[in-house]
């Protein structure tokens, strides 16, 4: 009785453990799928390539035997892509095609794998910033001086007002969290592109790495452009604006906020360009679909710049959403213009 209980017992584990054992069996066939598709074919594994059927018990016949490994019944090349996948563009050599080393490189995991390591390249990007933070901290402020004598009309008659002990402090740290921001735009992307790096192709993983200087290059013409062309203008539009009704203090806590929170919107805003030129180029989207669905593009930076803006009057609103639709359209423009 022993003896025939123990096989009904193994088969009962046998099948209580099936549904794993193929789970885990259709993960390696795909990895054995991908490996199989980055490597160069030899034309003698899949039956619909060879000129004769396998003779009986799998054994290969002898005109397949002879027949060259490039080349099949019909004259083309061998190869181990099923009928219904489609066929690799021409002109893409193995290493940038779906058998390239970016697809090859890709897997699967778990999705908390997937948070935790997010997580942890957030935290660099975070620590970048927050080295810069410190870097610049000492010289904020200098700084502080420096944006107030610019940008405040008879800044030595309206000196700085402070309504509490930290407002100094929190200041300096507020600028010196400007520099953080402009630094930690590139680190964020160059987090993103070691994220997303075993999907990208070689070509799509040079673009996204030239996008790296480019995010710092267009984070300091966001904050330039903010400073000689946005803020005059809207401090001179405060100034006359309330120059009829009451004598104008300057608190330095209000005054920062908006000079920072305009000069960093510019930052993130003019990264717009870039992440147009991103998705386009991973296939994400396309040219005429941005183009297509402009106006809920253009309602979305209205909205967005009035929901965090400082100004109450509508004017920095405005502007930040013309700045961005400014941006939106230019790019696509370039894009129609060179044709891509």
């Amino acid at each position: 009785m022993s003896l025939s209980a123990h096989p009904i017992g193994a088969a009962g584990w046998m099948t209580t453990d099936d549904p794993p054992a193929e789970s885990e069996k259709a993960y390696t066939h795909r990895e054995a799928f991908v490996t199989r598709m980055a490597k160069p074919p030899d034309g003698g594994d899949n039956p619909a390539d060879r000129d004769e059927p396998p003779t009986a018990g799998g054994e290969p016949s002898a005109a397949d035997t002879a027949t060259p490994p490039d080349v099949t019944a019909d004259g083309g090349t061998g190869s181990s892509v099923a009928a219904d996948q489609p066929a690799a563009p021409a002109g893409d050599s193995v290493e940038e095609g779906l058998a390239g080393e970016g697809p090859a490189t890709d897997e699967e995991m778990p999705l908390a794998d997937h948070i935790e390591e997010m997580m942890r390249r957030l935290g660099v990007v975070f620590l970048i910033a927050g080295i810069a933070l410190a870097v610049t901290y000492p010289f904020a402020g200098d700084l502080v001086n420096y944006l107030w004598s610019v940008h405040i009309p008879e800044p030595v008659a309206n000196r700085p007002r402070l309504y509490g002990p930290l407002e100094f402090i929190l200041t300096k740290l507020k600028v010196a969290g400007l520099a953080g921001l402009v630094i930690g735009l590139p680190m964020f992307v160059y987090q993103t592109y070691r994220f997303m790096r075993p999907g990208l192709y070689p070509t799509e993983r040079r673009y996204y790495l030239a996008a790296v200087p480019t995010s710092l290059v267009l984070g300091t013409f966001g904050v330039l452009f903010a400073h000689f062309a946005v803020l005059p203008f809207v401090f001179a539009y405060f100034t006359t604006y309330t120059a009829e009704a009451a004598a104008v203090a300057f608190g330095l806590q209000e005054t920062f906020n908006l000079i920072l929170v305009l000069m960093g919107w510019m930052a993130i805003i003019f990264q717009i360009p870039l992440f147009i030129m991103l998705a386009i180029m991973m296939n994400l989207v396309t040219r005429q679909w941005l183009e297509a669905k402009r106006l809920i593009f253009w309602g979305s930076f209205l909205g967005i710049a009035f929901l965090f803006s400082p100004d109450p009057t509508g004017m920095a609103p405005i502007i930040v959403a013309l700045t961005m639709v400014v941006l939106f359209e230019g790019t696509l423009a370039l894009l129609r213009w060179t044709g891509n």
